[in-house]
């Protein structure tokens, strides 16, 4: 019903609203402020926002979502190789066995063991955009040691901002080339719970509650814990009536297993 171009832009013009009024009642007027640190927000909030969002859905309308789902569980590997190499941290043998076996895992799920199908159907640009998209948000997830001092809201809020311009901008190229157009209001009413619920859980709670989660948990084990993503899409599918294979849900096990024993192992590790 609506063009990714769309989408991105509609959603997080009204998230933002509401990510400023949130910020300004629990912070005050002043957190609004950037310090000095407008450009790296401006830029981390571009690639994040602009970058994920746009290159993500538009991606998807190239290419099958199980690759999609595939591609977007290298977020874990490539956050451990980014954090490496710009912080020197080298991720445990331990975690970087729980990394391979949670994507296994997620393999197993999407392909339903049929490996062949990962390569099947799609197109190579759809799955280059949405791999795009996926490096966007990992370079946003690195971004927190760069605003030292603010909260995750504020961090969230101050980088939206910017981000949010972008998409409003690359909306009105595409449409201003042609490339897209404006939906007409009954298209905007027929998917306005959809719309909400874009705005209100994916928008601000979403991005709230990850950049939250990596304050506590850190980048990497933020990313690994995106490998549940695909599990929990399926739980919602059975709760909704879908009956899976035994080989899905033990894909999904092996994904939660990885998840719960490196998140143990780091628990340990840092007692």
């Amino acid at each position: 019903m609506l063009d990714p171009f769309f989408l991105g832009s509609f959603r997080y013009a009204f998230g933002v609203l509401l990510f400023v009024a949130i910020l300004w009642i629990a912070e005050g007027r002043q957190a609004l402020r950037y310090g000095g640190r407008f450009l790296p927000a401006a830029v981390f909030g571009v690639v994040g926002f602009c970058g994920f969002n746009i290159l993500v859905w538009w991606g998807l309308a190239y290419t099958l979502p199980e690759h999609a789902s595939i591609i977007m569980a290298l977020q874990t590997p490539m956050t451990a190789l980014a954090v490496w190499l710009t912080r020197g941290l080298r991720p445990s043998p331990f975690t970087v066995g729980c990394i391979a076996v949670a994507i296994g895992g997620v393999l197993v799920v999407v392909t339903k063991g049929n490996f062949t199908r990962a390569i099947e159907g799609g197109s190579l640009v759809g799955d280059l955009l949405v791999f795009l998209g996926a490096v966007s948000w990992v370079i946003y997830t690195m971004a927190g040691h760069h605003f030292a001092g603010w909260s995750p809201l504020r961090m969230t809020v101050l980088t939206c901002i910017p981000g949010t311009i972008g998409l409003l901008a690359i909306n009105a190229f595409t449409i201003g080339m042609g490339y897209s157009a404006l939906p007409t209001l009954d298209q905007l009413l027929s998917v306005k719970w959809q719309l909400a619920y874009f705005v209100v859980f994916t928008v601000v709670l979403g991005v709230l509650g990850f950049n939250n989660g990596v304050k506590y948990l850190g980048a990497l084990n933020a990313m690994l814990m995106l490998n549940l993503i695909p599990i929990i899409v399926f739980a919602i599918e059975a709760w909704l009536g879908r009956s899976f294979a035994a080989i899905e849900i033990g894909g999904a096990a092996i994904v939660i297993g990885a998840l719960v024993a490196n998140n143990l192992y780091l628990r340990r590790s840092t007692s």
